[in-house]
């Protein structure tokens, strides 16, 4: 075992990441772990070239190392790889932060360059297509599901922090929804009359006092006040956007990442600042939002004829 990986873990719970990303960095600090077990390679002698090794392994054993049962031949993405060495940066300044030993600075430990890859969203038109797909007449599941599209596209939510959401958090009456962030920080997030009235008419069908917002139906329920063993989950949302994409079509596949894009494409399209759509990301940095930004070619046309000088009409 890594050293003092519990106290780690503990001081991201202290920093205020989320169960999420505490969860997901110890699957992969075990993963480094498992590299170095099979390498015989102690972590107090850890260098650059173990390093170098580690990307290596990652890269040749694929998906077989997060799912070891797999057998699978599917490479992991860089991105992927970038995750698992992120971690291990982080534990590595955690290290040196409290004076423990670190054999390694965390400066030697570089992500893979991975070219931009532009992600496929959907036009405006088809993006309406999928968000009204349900059929929230028929029962209460559809209705359910189109509150969750809904919320997904006009608050550009998260998958993480939707599953998350509780229902004291969401002010009908103001139309706002509180998110708490690292260091307890406090986000608001608006919601536009559809999405609002779509919740409302959902908690209105719920006949049940659980804290969670979206809620599973089927299965074995809960028999505690809190309902979190039926809290829907992410893998839970993002069937229910495939769901909804294959009913009406969608040539492209869609995921709740995928209306996180088009939340932030399609505000700056209609010429909004960037600024704002940080703070409504909850982004620390204004390049991580940059990113989640994919003008089509069509409004990059537009943009061209009407601001370039010679582009203009006579």
């Amino acid at each position: 075992m890594l050293p003092h990986i519990d106290d780690f873990l503990m001081n991201l719970q202290a920093n205020h990441y989320s169960p999420y990303t505490v969860r997901d960095y110890e699957q992969y600090l075990e993963v480094f772990n498992d590299f170095l077990n099979k390498s015989s390679v102690p972590f107090d002698k850890i260098n650059k070239q173990t390093i170098t090794s580690y990307k290596a392994y990652l890269t040749a054993h694929g998906r077989n190392i997060v799912k070891p049962g797999n057998h699978s031949d599917k490479q992991l993405a860089p991105s992927t790889i970038n995750y698992k060495l992120i971690a291990l940066r982080v534990y590595l300044r955690y290290l040196i932060g409290i004076d423990y030993p670190c054999p390694l600075f965390p400066e030697a430990v570089e992500n893979l360059k991975a070219a931009p890859k532009r992600p496929q969203l959907p036009e405006f038109k088809d993006l309406i297509r999928l968000i009204e797909a349900p059929s929230p007449e028929a029962n209460t599941i559809e209705l359910r599901d189109k509150a969750i599209l809904e919320t997904l596209f006009n608050t550009g939510l998260r998958v993480s922090e939707l599953v998350s959401l509780n229902r004291d958090q969401v002010d009908l009456e103001r139309k706002q929804i509180g998110l708490k962030g690292k260091g307890n920080k406090i986000r608001i997030l608006f919601l536009p009359n559809p999405a609002a009235q779509w919740i409302g008419r959902h908690l209105q069908s719920r006949r049940d006092h659980f804290r969670p917002l979206f809620i599973r139906y089927s299965g074995e329920l809960d028999a505690r006040k809190s309902g979190e063993k039926i809290r829907l989950t992410p893998r839970s949302i993002q069937k229910i956007v495939a769901k909804y994409a294959k009913r009406c079509g969608l040539s492209i596949t869609a995921t709740p990442h995928t209306l996180r894009h088009c939340f932030a494409t399609y505000l700056i399209e209609e010429s909004a600042n960037p600024v704002p759509l940080q703070v409504l990301f909850g982004h620390e940095s204004l390049d991580t939002t940059t990113r989640y930004v994919h003008a089509s070619d069509k409004y990059a046309e537009e943009t061209h004829r009407k601001y370039h000088p010679l582009a203009k009409p006579d």
